[in-house]
């Protein structure tokens, strides 16, 4: 007899414990009607794309009635907070009595003693539970119950549980018989697959993730173009120290590009993290041929259609290198070779890349940073639950610039304290869970190249720098303050935008001339539609003043134009088609381009295909 009513346990559990979970129950619903319920009701799920390194997609269930050693399963699964015994329900202070499945709970507390929560003194009905957390109740309950059937069994005349439950507990065990005997068939088919996998997987520690971008990318103007440069690379003054310009009269053609990454992530303790990123790609925007010297990939050009590499379309580059562990619950560093400055700071909920904004211009502040990529570390804060500190020192290791004269960080002439280096520091504030503010200021050290600022590695300039009467300079300081922030104002709607102001102190080598300053600011302000269309997909409107020239224009060789403010205007629709296949397009408007307040203006089409894996 104990042995046919323990049988019965694991079903009568898993219809109390998981009624609280099932979303198609109607609140108050009485106990007589839970019973009713069967296990044929199907329930999705939705896993987001950033939450697929969390999902377990190999779960195994074991209905079995064994004695659980809880605290090893504890062990096992650390990221699981700790679950406590409750001796009353009312200690639950997310339950209330006008909930419908508080008389199951308060059954489970009161007539069984086996309800299990959580430290905080929740129990979180409204979220799955993991297999851990079921095991655990699970464990408890059969504990109580099994000594419960001992009394009614040895003390007849005062049983330990009332008979309508054992009667419960027999019709339990015939409604769901079929349904557990299914149970078990898939059960031991997941497992098989388990073993499976196990044997034939990369790495017990690595996983292997990828992009594939593919940009359709078409540029006109309605006009001509005037720009400063032989180039987009090479900027220079005339005899009369006039800066030499070009006028480009014909349109690009259309280009079909590719953009590839490989990333392997490997954790050793679940907590850390060793990431080595390659990068491939073809990509050279047709709206590069438009720009000044200096601007080259910035206005008009999708952040997916470049190439990634120094020369060679399709080179396979080491983009990224650094192991990112933690220091205690709350601190965090990060060390590498070729860290990712734009991973830790002046990130944006609404311009990354991948889903946002999606141009070189407004996926990020136009004056930050100096170094793409670099040798450092990085260390990262949470001060309190809505404060975060983050500081970072980088050595210049740009994987798209050619070495030499640059990735001076691994050149033992100049090292990671010459040559070019940034120090940063950004303070995140988040006000509630749908905004945050973010302050940061960066100081640069940016080395000359061939008597000139400018280029790759000049923010917070935009274009090429020198004395002003052509002579050569020094390596250049520049201090940036800017300001960043994002805030989804309703399930659907949210605004983002920055501000920066940058300051590059210019030094002459020429005898008798004077230091000097260039100073420039910028903005975006945008309009972001989360779930357009379609749950997780993404449309954005932004709008961008990419650099506006305070003063010191006379320094600049290239990038100051007529003294006209260029302005841009975005539109980008992020479309998830599956898990792995999102269709991006993307619209842009260029007006007064290179600064020059009588140029044409610029359009830009844009159709991205985004494969994940």
């Amino acid at each position: 007899m104990t042995r046919n009513i323990l049988a019965t346990v694991p079903v009568f559990l898993v219809a109390i414990l998981l009624f609280p979970f099932h979303g198609r129950a109607r609140e108050n619903q009485p106990l007589e009607e839970l019973q009713a319920v069967t296990a044929r009701e199907e329930e999705t799920e939705l896993i987001s794309s950033e939450n697929w390194e969390n999902f377990d997609s190999n779960p195994t269930l074991d209905f079995s009635v064994t004695e659980i050693d809880t605290s090893e399963l504890v062990e096992e699964n650390l990221a699981n907070e700790t679950m406590m015994q409750v001796p009353s329900v009312i200690q639950l202070r997310d339950v209330r009595p006008t909930d419908w499945a508080f008389q199951a709970l308060q059954n489970l507390v009161e007539e069984y003693a086996c309800l299990v929560g959580y430290p905080d003194g929740t129990y979180r009905g409204n979220r799955a539970i993991t297999r851990y957390e079921f095991a655990a109740g699970l464990n408890a309950c059969l504990n109580q119950i099994e000594v419960l059937l001992r009394e009614n069994v040895t003390n007849e005349g005062n049983p330990g549980i009332p008979t309508e439950d054992l009667e419960i507990l027999r019709r339990l065990t015939q409604e769901f018989e079929a349904e557990l005997a299914t149970l078990g068939t898939r059960v031991d088919n997941l497992e098989t697959q388990v073993v499976f996998l196990e044997e034939n997987q990369f790495s017990t520690t690595t996983k292997l993730r990828g992009q594939v971008f593919l940009n359709l990318t078409g540029a006109f103007a309605d006009g001509d173009i005037r720009a400063e440069g032989l180039n987009a690379f090479i900027a220079q003054r005339d005899v009369a120290g006039e800066n030499v310009e070009r006028v480009i009269t014909d349109d690009p053609e259309i280009t079909l590009s590719d953009y590839i990454f490989l990333t392997l992530n490997t954790s050793f303790s679940g907590r850390d993290n060793l990431v080595v990123q390659l990068a491939a790609g073809n990509g050279n925007s047709p709206a590069n041929q438009f720009v000044s010297a200096g601007l080259f990939n910035t206005f008009g050009t999708p952040f997916t259609d470049q190439r990634g590499a120094p020369a060679v379309n399709n080179d396979i580059i080491l983009r990224e290198i650094f192991y990112d562990f933690p220091v205690g619950d709350r601190l965090r560093f990060v060390v590498g070779a070729r860290v990712n400055w734009y991973r830790y700071f002046d990130n944006n909920a609404f311009t990354f890349f991948l889903t946002g904004a999606s141009s070189f211009n407004s996926s990020g502040s136009t004056q930050l940073n100096s170094i793409d990529r670099g040798a450092g570390a990085v260390a990262i804060w949470n001060v309190t639950d809505n404060l975060t500190l983050r500081v970072g020192y980088l050595g210049e290791n740009t994987e798209f610039l050619p070495s030499p004269p640059f990735n001076t960080a691994s050149d033992p002439t100049q090292g990671l304290f010459g040559g070019t280096n940034t120090t940063t520091v950004q303070l995140d504030y988040e006000p509630s869970d749908n905004a945050t503010l973010r302050f940061i200021y960066n100081r640069s050290n940016i080395e000359a190249s061939n008597g000139l600022i400018g280029g790759a590695i000049a923010e917070p300039i935009y274009g090429f720098a020198d004395d002003s009467f052509g002579g050569p300079v020094g390596d250049a300081t520049a201090d940036t303050f800017a300001f960043n922030f994002d805030w989804r104002l309703t399930r659907r709607f949210g605004i983002f935008g920055r501000y920066s102001y940058g300051s590059t102190n210019i030094f002459p080598l020429t005898s008798g001339r004077n230091d000097g300053e260039i100073n420039a600011q910028s903005f975006q302000f945008g309009l972001a539609f989360p779930d357009l269309v379609k749950e997780g997909a993404l449309g954005t409107l932004s709008f961008v003043i990419p650099f506006d020239v305070v003063d010191g224009r006379k320094f600049l060789i290239s990038g100051g134009g007529d003294g006209a403010t260029q302005f841009e205007v975005e539109a980008t629709y992020f479309y998830p088609v599956t898990n792995n296949l999102a269709l991006v397009p993307a619209f842009y408007i260029i007006g007064n381009p290179n600064n020059f307040g009588d140029n044409g203006t610029i359009y830009v089409g844009n159709l991205r295909a985004q494969f994940s894996f």
